[in-house]
């Protein structure tokens, strides 16, 4: 982000991966959303230490909607209570905008697409409670199809570009 600081105005800034409460100040100075919301505490801070004049930070509660207990994100029955306490926010620091899931693999597509529509399903759950949400970050570059055909507006397909770790 430094080195890139002359572009900053062509560049809008994504986290995704777990964040934790003592790293919430950098993030809310430089990113622009940040995918990784499990908890309250997290958007509170990052909330807390948006710095005045920036725009709103884009938030994404993260969803472990396959329940492995490998991975991040709040149960699927506590996204209602999340969503409702962060949307309550200030909005002048940090928005609600959606859901971000990462999925268990699966090797055929009817089995990608079920968690993927699951998260769609959840969204949709909560915007007919009146939360504004209009993002779906999920699909990664083995499972991006089935969450295209699911709904995802915005993909991570980092492997597909730069090869494998």
């Amino acid at each position: 982000i430094v080195a890139l600081a002359d572009l900053r105005p062509q560049i809008t800034w994504h986290l995704i991966g777990p964040l934790q409460s003592n790293k919430t100040r950098p993030v809310a100075e430089a990113f622009d959303w940040v995918h990784s919301v499990d908890r309250l505490k997290i958007a509170e801070r990052l909330a807390a230490q948006r710095p005045p004049g920036l725009p709103p930070l884009q938030l994404c509660l993260q969803v472990n909607i396959s329940g492995e207990d490998s991975k991040s994100g709040v149960a699927p029955a506590d996204v209602p209570a999340l969503a409702a306490a962060v949307a309550a926010l200030p909005r002048e620091r940090v928005q609600l905008r959606g859901l971000m899931a990462i999925p268990e693999p699966a090797a055929d597509a009817a089995a990608q697409r079920r968690p993927h529509r699951a998260l769609r399903e959840l969204l949709a759950a909560l915007q007919t409670t009146g939360l504004p949400l209009d993002t779906l970050s999920m699909g990664m570059s083995a499972d991006l199809e089935a969450a295209i055909l699911e709904g995802a507006t915005l993909v991570r397909v980092g492997s597909a570009i730069f090869g494998r770790r």
